[in-house]
């Protein structure tokens, strides 16, 4: 049975925030993103019903620190990544969570 996978569109400038991520996280972040597209759970994540309904956050941790992808899949046309970035505080910022929110709302219907 093949396996259908939703293609990734990112939104804003998060592939370039993604591809700026060090080697291991970047890579574990697209290991998850893939899983994303298959419509499988990736590994670590949490909702982030902040931003908006069905949208979520992949945990990534490196020897340099924490990373989050911010993303949707529950659209059938495709996994929108909304933001990626390097998390420096316990509590995610407000400007990461406005800033998903605004790309979230790009998205429209």
């Amino acid at each position: 049975m093949e396996i259908t996978r939703k293609p990734l569109l990112f939104v804003g400038s998060s592939h370039d925030d993604l591809k700026a991520f060090p080697d291991e996280a970047r890579r574990d972040a697209g290991f998850n993103l893939d899983f994303a597209q298959r419509g499988l759970e990736p590994e670590n994540w949490k909702p982030m019903k902040t931003v908006g309904p069905g949208v979520k956050e992949i945990r990534v941790r490196d020897a340099t620190g924490a990373y989050r992808v911010i993303y949707l899949a529950t659209r059938p046309e495709a996994v929108y990544v909304l933001h990626c970035f390097q998390k420096k505080a316990q509590k995610t910022r407000k400007m990461d969570i406005e800033l998903a929110a605004r790309r979230f709302a790009q998205i429209g219907d």
